[in-house]
């Protein structure tokens, strides 16, 4: 098994980024490095809006920074070592290492756990609001090139 530098995560807020958006985005079928975005398709964006409960969530500058924060302040708490982080108004970025044999699903879980839990303590989503998409992008980095990359993705190409 190669070994795992890190993980480099992403998710989005609630409602505002659906598949066959004129964007493209990831899904099941469509998540390896390289592989195609589902394509866009506004009937399958439709039928995703439809799906979809309440109104879709941006976040604004203090949001942002805070995410970031928590996100920052998890990784100290846990010991795991932050390499980039992103926090923009429809998705989060964030490539961590040193997580152990902590699942990068998990490690995505505890991030958006503790967001959402800040955020409704400071007042900026209400309590029932709906914060992210059930799940994100999880992907393992195995070589330093990759995570070169990544963070470079992370940092500069935003």
């Amino acid at each position: 098994m190669a070994q795992v530098f890190a993980y480099f995560l992403t998710w989005t807020t609630h409602g505002s980024w659906l598949h066959g958006d004129a964007r493209g985005s990831v899904d099941r079928s469509h998540a390896r490095v390289g592989q195609t975005l589902v394509q866009p398709d506004a009937e399958r964006e439709r039928h995703e809006s439809d799906r979809t409960a309440g109104r879709a969530l941006k976040l604004g500058h203090a949001e942002r920074a805070l995410v970031a924060e928590v996100i920052a302040a998890h990784c100290e708490f846990r010991g795991w070592r932050l390499l980039a982080c992103n926090v923009r108004t429809n998705h989060v970025h964030v490539v961590v290492g040193k997580c152990g044999t902590v699942t990068p699903e998990a490690v995505m879980g505890q991030f958006k756990a503790w967001a959402t839990r800040r955020l409704r303590e400071a007042g900026f989503v209400a309590g029932d609001a709906k914060v992210w998409t059930e799940h994100g992008s999880t992907l393992w980095i195995n070589d330093e090139d990759s995570l070169g990359r990544a963070i470079e993705y992370v940092v500069n190409e935003q």
